[in-house]
């Protein structure tokens, strides 16, 4: 095995600002889409409701739309 190289401190710096800078990135865009998606869940849930009670009439309708003998 080869001996591990000394690595520079100039790219250890650079390594570790690219982290942080990373991590400083990450959590102002998280903070950022955080409110949008929570918009886009409330939305999603309204629609949901509407669609659900949509599909809840038209089963009691087709239900009482049916000809059948055994009613």
């Amino acid at each position: 095995m080869v001996p591990p190289v000394a690595v520079s401190p100039l790219i250890k710096t650079a390594r570790w600002s690219a982290l942080l800078l990373g991590v400083i990135y990450g959590k102002q865009r998280f903070d950022y889409l955080k409110p949008i998606a929570e918009e886009e869940r409330r939305v999603e849930e309204a629609e949901k409701k509407a669609r659900e009670e949509q599909e809840r009439i038209y089963k009691q309708l087709s239900e009482a739309n049916s000809d059948t003998i055994l009613k």
